[in-house]
């Protein structure tokens, strides 16, 4: 009999530990998105990406490496991103923590004075010294389910600081080649300047010998006071392009160095972009779109199984008395279950799962979101990169042009061939051209960094 009377507690707590292997509600699967066959121009086959290369290897020039290196270290959203990590990591600590037992040590002294009426005076010491463990059984996985959150919420947090670390990069990249188009830019301005003011004295001479009216020589002053007026625009531009840069690094303002002319871009014959499921393991932003999904799956599972009961085991074993010297004596020992069953809360709990529902759908329109952001950005990048090559050749041979046709202009001008307002014509036209190089230029070289990014480059 002694030993049936055992073997219940035994075998039930036996049967308790079995159950806590359960874990009810509908585990993630990562949702059909009919990706398409290919991505851009290639087949559906090819695995190559150009997001395979570290940026290093893409941005060639030390002192935008230099930038970069900079902003990963100092930039104050990456430093904001890294916390969060570490936050996440400890959180994901207590969750896991508390699938076990939870074991605690009490020593206490309770010196009492008692005097009721006045006229009893007594002493009701209490020493004592107990410990206890309180163990919640995961009958249904309601702490895995809190588990598997946190581990989401945590991973999540890691793909934010990816993505972040891929868009820094894009950024200072960007920037420090619009800052140096921008240098090229008031160069150009300058000796435009330069120009106008040899025309307008050329002018001047022929007007003071008689072979020219008044007209001539006033466009030729307008033409360099409109030329003159681009000066402290360009400049202040770059001053904000230089706070900008400046402030990706986590730096207060100052003068950032770079090259005279970054180094040029030489894009490739071939696109090599990789398959379109590629695109979904390297975006950072979409892993963490999905992250986010499976943490809400994981509170899903949470709402639905706090619609069980919960168990908690707690034993308690130590030692009391009132007297000091014989709390050694006085053992005692203590075991409960405690079970917890929502009976009527108002439906709280069912609006609650509604609720977590509700949030897992509205995760999963993002997720696909995110998904078709990522597709659109590649096709964009794809895009534009299969036209800037078009576009700089053409600019290119725009501006050989139209500097022929200047010099040529130029050289009517003084021989008095032609008069003033057809060189005038031929300077805007060599002026705008070079202009529209500059650009060109800088597209190529940001058009590189686009298609970088888009295909989820920059990180490691």
């Amino acid at each position: 009999m002694m030993k049936r009377t055992i073997c219940y507690p035994i075998c039930l707590l036996a049967a308790l530990i079995v159950l806590a292997g359960c874990q009810l509600g509908k585990h993630y699967t990562r949702p059909d998105l009919d990706l398409p066959a290919t991505l851009g121009s290639q087949t559906a086959d090819d695995s190559a990406s150009l997001a395979d290369m570290a940026w290093e290897e893409l941005y060639t020039d030390t002192l935008l490496q230099g930038l970069i290196r900079k902003t990963l270290e100092y930039n104050k959203d990456m430093q904001m991103a890294a916390a969060r990590v570490k936050e996440l990591a400890a959180m994901k600590r207590i969750d896991v923590a508390n699938m076990f037992p939870q074991i605690g040590a009490k020593v206490y002294l309770e010196p009492e004075h008692e005097n009721y009426g006045g006229n009893n005076p007594k002493s009701s010491n209490e020493f004592g010294v107990k410990a206890s463990a309180t163990w919640e059984l995961d009958l249904w996985g309601n702490l895995r389910w809190a588990r598997d959150k946190s581990l989401a919420d945590f991973m999540g947090s890691i793909e934010n600081r990816r993505a972040l670390q891929m868009s820094l990069i894009a950024q200072v990249a960007q920037a420090y080649f619009e800052l140096v188009a921008l240098d090229n830019e008031l160069a150009i301005v300058r000796q435009t300047v330069e120009a106008r003011r040899e025309s307008l004295h050329l002018v001047r001479l022929r007007r003071e010998a008689g072979l020219i009216s008044e007209i001539p020589l006033r466009q030729a002053q307008v033409e360099l006071a409109k030329t003159v007026t681009l000066v402290p625009d360009l400049e202040r531009k770059i001053t904000l392009k230089e706070n900008e840069l400046a402030f990706l690094t986590g730096e207060y303002p100052h003068a950032i160095a770079r090259a005279s002319q970054a180094a040029d871009v030489q894009l490739p014959d071939a696109l090599p972009v990789g398959m379109p499921s590629t695109l979904l393991e390297r975006r950072p932003d979409v892993r963490q779109a999905e992250q986010a999904l499976i943490a809400a799956n994981a509170q899903v599972g949470m709402a639905f199984t706090a619609l069980f009961p919960r168990i908690a085991l707690t034993a308690t074993a130590g030692s009391e008395s009132g007297e000091l010297g014989d709390i050694l004596k006085s053992p005692y020992h203590l075991f409960s279950a405690n079970l917890l069953q929502p009976i009527f809360a108002m439906g709280k709990n069912r609006a609650m799962l509604k609720a977590k529902k509700a949030a897992f759908e509205g995760a999963t329109h993002a997720y696909e979101k995110a998904v078709l952001s990522a597709f659109k950005d590649a096709y964009n990048a794809i895009t534009e990169f299969n036209k800037i090559k078009d576009i700089y050749d053409t600019r290119l041979r725009l501006e050989q042009a139209a500097k022929t046709t200047l010099e040529l202009a130029q050289l009517q001008y003084v021989n008095g061939a032609i008069g003033y307002i057809d060189l005038l014509d031929a300077q805007r036209t060599y002026f705008d051209a070079q202009l529209s190089l500059s650009y060109a230029v800088r597209d190529k070289r940001i058009t590189m960094v686009n298609l970088y990014k888009a295909l989820g480059g920059g990180w490691e």
